[in-house]
């Protein structure tokens, strides 16, 4: 089992994960997060920080789609270490759903 970040992430990436992950294991998007499953030691101390609920364990049903990108991702974003500022509007998506198709962004993060 390993740890996965979902939808929920988009345009809030918060990142309060990140300063928990004793392994680095997290790649910043332009706009969320991702997990990579080889280097994840599934500790879950990262899933109850996440304030959007975005973290999941990949043994949820709902998480296939999530869990390939995850890994695709991973290897494509640099790896983030620290925490850094969450977007302003982060509270405002949030509750959000479907924000995948309208709003996610394949481009890198800012950090590394």
């Amino acid at each position: 089992m390993t740890y996965v970040v979902t939808e929920a992430c988009i345009k809030c990436k918060y990142m309060d994960c990140v300063e928990v992950c004793p392994v680095d294991c997290f790649y910043e998007g332009e706009n969320m997060l991702v997990i990579h499953p080889d280097e994840c030691i599934d500790c879950g101390v990262c899933e109850p920080e996440c304030p959007a609920e975005a973290i999941v364990p990949d043994t949820d049903d709902s998480v296939e789609k999530w869990a390939g990108l995850n890994r695709e991702y991973a290897g494509k974003w640099p790896n983030i270490t620290r925490k850094g500022e969450a977007p302003a509007d982060a509270d405002t998506w949030k509750d959000v759903a479907d924000k995948f198709d309208q709003f996610f962004s394949q481009n890198p993060g800012r950090q590394g």
